[in-house]
């Protein structure tokens, strides 16, 4: 385990650590889920009639987030992590407060779009802040814990929207996001130091920008990972853009949408408990690879109850929290592996395969979302392709095997 190189009299301690970086990746959670039960309204306020339109105050939002992503790894490996955190926070609060006063639909997806450029600059930093401190399976085990916090947010933020909607407008959502994001910029910068000392840092020249990008995009487990990370999360933002579509029209529930999203969510908080428990015994390959197979079996079987007509309330938030607790399993370890050999360029890589997780959920997230047909089948046909790829990028990575390392000489970071 590596530390902090300037661990500061009024650092935090190891739990601190983990809450504080589970705030910061909280915010992203409740900058997309606590909008889901407001978007009926945003859409009647800002007279929008297609309902087909809804979801991209969602998708705008990650289209924001992704390409921040492409650049904000650089700029820390350059200038630290803690000074573009605070501005990356303060930014976050800042579009905040715009969307709150958006006039039109269109100024309200701009607005989204940098309240997601700046909220990647907080979640990329994030990784590579527990990187700098962090590598193996304590990284997993730090990040298996981070998310068993963050999952607090998925299952708390459409109660949040839908609280504030029964004592105000919409508009006011924005405004309790702009205060989480003043009150977490506060904690950093009255808490958390810089972790990456200063003969650590990396020059901006193109020559060092593309000697990193190289070790990020020609490193097997950093190409492999990504790419299966990718897959999971077009299914998981599939997922976001269409819930709210079926919840309202395809079991005339939006009412239970809070209720049933905690429930849904609360699967991902329980696996990642589990995970943080038992990574250091079983490995992140054998844990990580039978997630993903237990993944897409729920996603099959899940296709074939929508293809079937069985469909129901219950089987629909059952078997997708199900499928959430394989989710979360997959991503808490295949995103340690994707960064096992990134410690020297963890910025770049943490860019990059952010970047091309989200790019490539957000296209075809809202590909999925834009297919909904008044079922479940497209999501869940959606889920299982998605699923399958993953399976043979890890299938490729691993060189044709699956649960245990390709080398021996890797199995000692597993």
């Amino acid at each position: 385990m590596t530390h902090s190189p300037h661990p500061a009299p009024n650092g935090p301690g190891r739990t601190e650590f983990v809450v504080l970086i589970s705030a910061i990746m909280m915010i992203v959670a409740f900058a997309i889920d606590s909008m889901l039960p407001a978007l009926p309204a945003i859409s009647h306020a800002l007279g929008v009639g297609d309902e087909s339109k809804r979801p991209l105050v969602i998708s705008s939002f990650l289209l924001g987030f992704a390409v921040a992503q492409l650049f904000v790894g650089t700029l820390s490996d350059r200038y630290g992590r803690r000074g573009l955190m605070l501005w990356s926070l303060f930014g976050f609060a800042v579009a905040s407060l715009a969307a709150t006063l958006a006039p039109t639909f269109d100024h309200l997806l701009l607005a989204r779009m940098v309240q997601g450029l700046f909220a990647a600059g907080a979640r990329v930093i994030v990784t590579s802040t527990v990187r700098d401190r962090f590598e193996g399976r304590d990284m997993a085990q730090v990040m298996s814990l981070s998310s068993m916090i963050f999952m607090a947010a998925p299952i708390l933020a459409p109660t949040m929207g839908q609280t504030i909607l029964l004592f105000g407008p919409w508009r006011w959502i924005f405004a309790a996001l702009a205060a989480i994001g003043i009150a977490i910029w506060a904690w950093v910068l009255w808490r958390l130091p810089d972790t990456l000392a200063a003969e650590k840092r990396i020059p901006i020249e193109r020559a060092t920008i593309i000697a990193s990008a190289r070790t990020v995009v020609t490193d097997r487990m950093s190409v492999g990972y990504s790419i299966a990370m990718a897959m999971i999360s077009c299914a998981l933002f599939g997922f976001l853009t269409s819930v709210q579509q079926i919840f309202e029209h395809s079991f005339n529930r939006p009412d239970l949408l809070p209720m049933g999203f905690a429930i849904m969510a609360s699967g991902m908080a329980v696996a990642s408990l589990a995970n943080a428990a038992i990574v250091k015994r079983f490995g992140m390959r054998l844990i990580g690879h039978a997630a993903l197979f237990f993944f897409t079996a729920i996603a099959a079987v899940h296709m074939l109850v929508a293809w079937s007509g069985h469909e129901t309330l219950y089987s629909f938030i059952g078997l997708q929290m199900v499928m959430m607790m394989g989710f979360s399993l997959v991503a808490g370890n295949f995103g340690a592996m994707a960064m096992e050999n990134m410690g020297g360029v963890a910025g770049m890589a943490s860019s990059l395969q952010g970047s091309l997780a989200n790019f490539a959920g957000t296209i075809f997230g809202t590909i999925i979302g834009q297919a909904f047909d008044g079922t479940t089948l497209p999501l869940y046909t959606g889920f299982f392709i998605s699923g399958m790829v993953a399976l043979i990028a890890v299938y490729v990575t691993e060189g044709g095997r699956f649960f245990v390392a390709r080398h021996s000489a890797d199995r000692l970071g597993d």
